[in-house]
């Protein structure tokens, strides 16, 4: 009699198992089905929301296409051979999404190519005037110099941000050109295919970048700095309103708080700042009067907003860490209740003299803005007196500046 309820309870067992692996294997099914159409919608949501990513990618796939052709028409094939391979990696390599770093990389990687290519043609022609045991010492030689210089230059804080992709690929080049033409009898004519297919390349994306369709870094650079004075206005504003509105709100993951929103973007933004101000330096005068993009004065702002970002920081954890009313007992002494007054008006003191920070913080942005818009010529459309239509007129920012060691507070205060 126990041996079957044994049998019928190891049977439920796997029946209620095999039950629960069909269910799994269900939920499963059901997840891949769904997962096209997920990866579907945020591919259109990420088009929607910035189209110059789409723009981009369309605008690569054209370049792979173009260079392509050095492979497909036969022609082509015949003039460049095998080497053609470089220009697809160059493509691949160096078009970016903006104007400013397609240059940087392609200007880098031209004259990387240039300088390490007549380099190791002289020291390949020095060598060939000697035997064949001097002609190996020597150039070992070089290239453990060469090897050795180049590196400890790319440690130059300018040439780190500057040139550090067209250093590396001088001591790639070199390197290739000066050990393969010990073995190699035509190696000036391969290096030359290569080059001339580098410049191929280089010039396919330089054409892609600026001619059709093109982005420039300054203006994301314009872009991204306002949308860091807007986020921070919006913080500062939530702050003041809900501490003297006395607004009580809970956040959770579904509902972000709008304060940390504002300022987070702008206390994360150092490195982008400088990536995107060093490609601008590189890009040409593209806009309407030719002014140069002052990437550095953009770069000089953002360090003041980051620092106002920290004042609006603490007055958001000032929100959140004052003093709470407490329930109070019958028994506590009147001396204990007149201590408690006086505790909870630290808050509100803290929360003020931050609010005086944020003053004095204001005003170094409010200089740099200014400073920025006579760099930029900043222009303003205005409507004209009696009539539809507008003009544009430059504006020379000169605001007053406030004294902060005066007193601006109102008069009426508690005695």
């Amino acid at each position: 009699m126990i041996p079957t309820k044994v049998h019928a309870e190891v049977t439920q067992v796997k029946v209620v198992e095999n039950v629960k692996e069909e269910n799994n294997m269900k939920n499963m099914m059901k997840k891949v089905d769904r997962y096209p159409g997920r990866v579907w919608r945020a591919a259109v949501k990420m088009g929607k929301e910035d189209p110059r990513k789409v723009t981009h990618s369309l605008k690569v796939g054209l370049a792979l296409t173009l260079v392509s052709l050095l492979y497909l028409l036969e022609p082509l094939f015949e003039g460049i051979g095998d080497n053609a391979i470089w220009a697809v990696m160059t493509v691949v390599v160096v078009l970016e999404s903006t104007a400013g770093a397609t240059l940087c990389k392609g200007l880098n990687r031209g004259f990387g190519t240039f300088i390490a290519g007549s380099l190791a043609f002289l020291i390949e022609f020095i060598a060939n005037e000697s035997g064949r045991v001097f002609r190996a010492v020597f150039i070992g030689t070089s290239v453990f110099l060469i090897g050795a210089i180049t590196t400890y230059m790319r440690f130059f804080p300018n040439i780190k941000k500057n040139f550090d992709y067209g250093v590396m690929i001088f001591l790639l080049t070199f390197n290739l050109i000066a050990v393969s033409s010990y073995r190699v009898d035509n190696v000036l004519k391969i290096a030359h295919e290569r080059f001339y297919t580098i410049a191929i390349g280089c010039g396919i994306c330089l054409v892609m970048t600026l001619l059709i369709f093109p982005h420039w870094s300054g203006e994301n650079l314009h872009n991204s700095t306002i949308s860091k004075i807007e986020g921070l206005a919006k913080s500062i504003d939530a702050c003041v309103n809900e501490y003297f509105d006395q607004i009580e709100e809970t956040y959770d993951e579904s509902n972000k708080d709008p304060i940390y929103e504002g300022f987070k973007a702008v206390l994360d933004s150092k490195s982008n700042d400088e990536t995107m101000a060093l490609h601008a330096s590189w890009e040409p005068r593209h806009s309407r009067h030719c002014y140069k993009c002052p990437g550095q004065q953009y770069v000089k702002l953002g360090a003041a907003l980051r620092q106002f970002g920290y004042t609006v920081a603490a007055l958001h954890g000032c929100l959140r860490t004052q003093i709470q009313k407490k329930k109070l007992n019958k028994q506590i002494s009147k001396i204990t209740i007149t201590s408690l007054e006086f505790s909870e008006a630290l808050p509100l003191a803290a929360f003020v003299s931050l609010l005086v920070e944020a003053v004095a913080k204001l005003d170094i942005v409010i200089n740099e803005v200014e400073e920025l818009g006579n760099l930029a010529c900043f222009s303003e459309c205005v409507k004209k007196d009696g009539d539809d239509q507008y003009e544009t007129i430059t504006i020379k920012y000169e605001t007053p500046r406030v004294d902060l060691d005066q007193d601006h507070l109102p008069s009426n205060r508690t005695e």
